[in-house]
C-alpha cells in the first residue's frame, strides 16, 4: 500500500514543482488576449471558465486509456508505477501543457497547423494524416468499448446494435452543436461522477489493506511479453497520450487566460494518471498475474472493470463505479469527432458557422467509424496503441521546436520525444501489424532513426526572426 500512497503523492508533488517549473520555461502572458475572445464565433471559439475548461479537458482525454490500459499494463507488474507517475510528470503533462499553450498562442491550431509551421510543411500533410487516423480509431473504440459495459450493466435486454446507434446519434450532436450547449453543460456533471467512482475505488483499497506489490523493475508478465516497447505503448493514457494532443486545442480555443493553462493542461493528465494508479493497483492487489490474464483473455479490461468495482464496493457502489467508467470513453469519443471535424475545417479553410458545413464534414466519419465498429476491438486497439504514441512522439517534437526558436529550455520535451522516437520505431518494425521483424534488428533500425532525428533537430538553425513568428497566429492559417 506504501507503494500506491508514495506514488499518488509524487504525482500531485509534481504538479506544484515541475509543472510550475515547465510554466516558467515556456513564459505565460497573462495579458495576451486568447482564442477565445480574438476569435470568438459562438461555436468553437467559445469562454468557458476554469472549472469547467477543467472537467471537459479531463473528460476529453480521459477516455478507457487510463483504465484499459493500466489494466493490461498490470500484466507487467509495478514496473507500471513507474512509467505512470514518472512518465505523467516528465513526458505526458509537458506534452499536454505544450500543446494546449502553443495552440493558445496559434489562434487554437490544431496538431496539423503546428507541425506544419515547426516541423515543415511536408509534416502538416503527414501528422493530418496521422491525426485523423488515430481520432477515427479513438472515436470506434470509445463507442464499442462502452456499449459493451452497457450491454452487460442492463442484463442484455438492449441488442448490442442498438446501444451502439444511441451512442452515435449523442457523437452526432456533440460533434455538430456549440462546445458550450451538450459538452459544456453536461461535461461537469459527467466529471463529478468520474471523480466519485475513482476515489471509491481508490479508498476501497486503502480502507481495505490491499495488497500491493512493491516496486520492481522484474518483468512479470505470464507471457513474458517485453516491456520495451509495449509497456510503454500499453499504458499510454495514463502517463502519456498523443490522443491529448487532438483535444487540447478544443480548450485552446475556450481558455480565458493563459495563466489557467497549468491547471487545465498539466493538472489534468496529473488527474489521469492518478486514476490510471488506481486502477493499475486494483488490477495488481485482486488478481495475481495468470488470473488477470484469464480474465482479460476471457472477457477483456471491461470484465476486471466489472470484478474490480463489484468486489470493492458492493452490488450498489459497483455499478455506480461502472456507470463512471462507461462515461469516461464516451465523453472522449464526442469530442474525437469534433476535433476531426475541427482538424478537417482547418485544413481545407471550411467556415463552420453554419450547421451544413459542419454536416457535411462530420457525416464521412461516422460511416467510416460504423464501418470500423466490425473489426475485432483488440486489432483496433494495437493500431490505436501505435498511431497514438507516434503523435505523442510528433507533438513532442513540435514542443521541442518550439521551444528552441523561442531560446528557452527545450530539453523538457526534447528529451521524452527522443525516447518515444525509440519507443514507436522500435514497435512498427517489430509489431506484427508493422513489419515484423526481430527485436535485434528493430532496435538497431530504431536507434539509428531517433539518432539521425535528434541529429537533425539539434542542427537545425534558429534565429532572431523565428524567436518573433513563434507566437505569430497569421502563420498557421
Amino acid at each position: 500500500m506504501i507503494t500506491f500512497l508514495v506514488s499518488i503523492v509524487l504525482l500531485i508533488v509534481g504538479y506544484f514543482t515541475y509543472g510550475k517549473y515547465v510554466e516558467k520555461v515556456f513564459g505565460i502572458k497573462q495579458n495576451r488576449k486568447t482564442p477565445a475572445y480574438a476569435q470568438e464565433d459562438g461555436i468553437d471559439y467559445v469562454p468557458m471558465g476554469t472549472k469547467t475548461n477543467s472537467l471537459v479537458q479531463l473528460l476529453n482525454i480521459a477516455g478507457v486509456g487510463p483504465i484499459f490500459g493500466p489494466i493490461m499494463g498490470a500484466l507487467y507488474g509495478p514496473v507500471a508505477f513507474l512509467w505512470i507517475v514518472l512518465g505523467a510528470i516528465f513526458a505526458g503533462a509537458v506534452h499536454d501543457y505544450l500543446t494546449g499553450m502553443i495552440s493558445i498562442r496559434n489562434r487554437g491550431a490544431h496538431l496539423p497547423q503546428l507541425a506544419g509551421k515547426f516541423l515543415g510543411k511536408a509534416m502538416k500533410h503527414v501528422v493530418n494524416g496521422f491525426t485523423l487516423l488515430l481520432l477515427l480509431l479513438v472515436g470506434t473504440v470509445f463507442v464499442t468499448a462502452p456499449a459493451a459495459l452497457i450491454h452487460d450493466l442492463t442484463g442484455n435486454w438492449m441488442s448490442l446494435s442498438v446501444i451502439i446507434g444511441l451512442i452515435f446519434v449523442y457523437y452526432i450532436l456533440a460533434t455538430l452543436l456549440p462546445v458550450d450547449k451538450i459538452i459544456g453543460r453536461v461535461y461537469p456533471i459527467f466529471g463529478a461522477l468520474l471523480v466519485i467512482s475513482a476515489i471509491g475505488i481508490g479508498g476501497g483499497l486503502v480502507l481495505t489493506g490491499a495488497p500491493v506489490p512493491e516496486i520492481s523493475l522484474e518483468n512479470m508478465h505470464p507471457d513474458n511479453v517485453p516491456i520495451f516497447p509495449l509497456l510503454f505503448l500499453t499504458i499510454s493514457c495514463g502517463a502519456l497520450s498523443g490522443f491529448h494532443a487532438t483535444q487540447s486545442p478544443i480548450i485552446s480555443r475556450t481558455t480565458k487566460n493563459e495563466k489557467e493553462g497549468r491547471k487545465i493542461f498539466y493538472g489534468m493528465m496529473i488527474a489521469e494518471a492518478v486514476i490510471a494508479m488506481i486502477w493499475a493497483t486494483a488490477a495488481m492487489s485482486l488478481f495475481d498475474g495468470k488470473s488477470l490474464a484469464a480474465i482479460i483473455a476471457q472477457g477483456g479490461p471491461a470484465a476486471v472493470v466489472s470484478e474490480v468495482s463489484v468486489t470493492m464496493l458492493g452490488a450498489v457502489g459497483g455499478t455506480l463505479a461502472v456507470i463512471g467508467v462507461i462515461i469516461l470513453p464516451i465523453t472522449s469519443g464526442d469530442t474525437s469527432f469534433r476535433s476531426a471535424r475541427m482538424i478537417l475545417a482547418d485544413y481545407f479553410n471550411i467556415s463552420q458557422k453554419k450547421l451544413a458545413p459542419r454536416l457535411w464534414i462530420a457525416i464521412p466519419l461516422f460511416i467510416i467509424s460504423f464501418l470500423l465498429t466490425k473489426i475485432d476491438f483488440t486489432l483496433l486497439w494495437r493500431y490505436f496503441s501505435w498511431a497514438n504514441q507516434s503523435t505523442a512522439m510528433l507533438a513532442l517534437w513540435v514542443g521541442a521546436m518550439y521551444l528552441k526558436r523561442s531560446n528557452k529550455n527545450h530539453w523538457i520535451a526534447t528529451l521524452p520525444a527522443i525516447f518515444m522516437t525509440m519507443v514507436t520505431v522500435t514497435y512498427i518494425c517489430n509489431a506484427p501489424i508493422g513489419l515484423g521483424l526481430s527485436e535485434m534488428i528493430s532496435y538497431t533500425i530504431a536507434g539509428v532513426t531517433t539518432v539521425l532525428v535528434t541529429m537533425l533537430f539539434i542542427r537545425s538553425k534558429t534565429n532572431e526572426q523565428d524567436a518573433l513568428l513563434v507566437d505569430d497566429d497569421r502563420d498557421v492559417a
